[in-house]
């Protein structure tokens, strides 16, 4: 993929409970990854200028993970057989705990989660299958633009959403490329799909700073 990504913290981070709403609309709509998986994208309109955008994947299924557990272990028990050392199986089983916990804990991500409110900034939050969450955040009087664009991905050519940072005194160049859903890589349509709404938030806050 494309980009890389900075952390930005506003002060003292965040949170959802900053934002005052009286009642948020929700709807939710079924997308496929660029694999063919199938993602489940929720909107949130707290405001016409504060939407929440999240998109969760397909959970571990827990058959191919004791498919998975149980072939590594039968493999280990045949080299147990062959060579008569109880490390092989000792290793063998601390080695897949410690690989499954780093997995659900670095690796797998259930939703990623996009924050945009025009007077603040986005935030992007990760969810981790063991619970952890990744949060960065972007001022946005730091963002110059949000667009779709290509990249090379396993030799062919896909569409992800991308933030554009401004450089520093120099509002008309780019600084840096923010990528966003990198995990979840949804296909063009799903993109869409954010990426109007994104540019209506936009839209209403250069506006308004233009009117100021």
């Amino acid at each position: 993929m494309v980009g890389s990504q900075r952390d930005f913290e506003p002060p003292g981070g965040l949170e959802r409970r900053d934002i005052q709403v009286c009642a948020a609309m929700e709807d939710e709509k079924s997308f496929s990854d660029i694999c063919g998986g199938r993602l489940a994208l929720r909107r949130r309109y707290y405001s016409p200028y504060c939407r929440e955008f999240g998109l969760s994947s397909a959970r571990l299924s827990l058959c191919s993970l004791t498919a998975v557990t149980c072939a590594v272990w039968l493999a280990a028990y045949g080299l147990f057989t062959l060579c008569e050392n109880s490390m092989v199986l000792s290793a063998t089983i601390f080695i897949t705990i410690l690989g499954l916990l780093g997995y659900l804990h670095f690796v797998k991500i259930d939703q990623e989660t996009l924050l945009i409110i025009d007077s603040l900034g986005i935030q992007m939050t990760s969810s981790y299958a063991s619970g952890k969450e990744s949060t960065t955040f972007i001022e946005m009087d730091k963002v110059k633009d949000i667009i779709i664009n290509e990249a090379i991905y396993m030799q062919k050519v896909i569409y992800y959403l991308c933030i554009l940072l401004k450089e520093p005194g120099k509002p008309h160049e780019i600084s840096q490329v923010v990528p966003v859903f990198q995990s979840a890589k949804p296909r063009l349509d799903c993109l869409i799909e954010v990426y109007r709404s994104c540019q209506e938030v936009l839209a209403h806050q250069k506006a308004t700073a233009t009117s100021l």
